[in-house]
């Protein structure tokens, strides 16, 4: 399952230059390597308490907006509901695309915003243009 969600994203990104971010990152890392294996796309993590000196301290409810100029993608893997909205929010003031992986039967919690339900091969996950 976690294969085919970073292909999604390999196969939304294509050839072309791109900066994702991924939010909320935690410990769990398979996505975030793979993606950053790609020389065209340019990775940025955060969290508010990072694992680690790869990952930017960022508050997802106050972010720092610089951190994210130019950000095409964002996504994030199993957030809490508390921290959709925040994420919706950032992905529309900054006009990029946003996929949530929520925990598996997990509702959204992104309020009037509809997300797209999305299945690829095993993966479901919901997106936001």
């Amino acid at each position: 399952m976690w294969q085919d969600f970073g292909q999604y994203i390999l196969e939304e990104v294509g050839d072309r230059q791109v900066r994702i971010a991924e939010i909320a990152v935690g410990k769990f890392d398979m996505i975030s390597e793979m993606l950053g294996k790609k020389e065209n796309i340019t990775l940025i993590k955060t969290d508010i308490a990072p694992a680690d000196e790869s990952v930017i301290k960022d508050d997802i409810t106050n972010p720092n907006l610089n951190l994210y100029d130019g950000v095409d993608i964002i996504y994030s893997i199993r957030p809490p509901g508390e921290l959709q909205p925040h994420l919706v929010k950032l992905a529309q003031k900054v006009n990029a695309m946003l996929i949530i992986k929520p925990l598996t039967g997990e509702d959204l919690n992104t309020g009037r915003v509809k997300m797209q339900l999305k299945n690829f091969k095993k993966a479901s996950f919901y997106i936001l243009r």
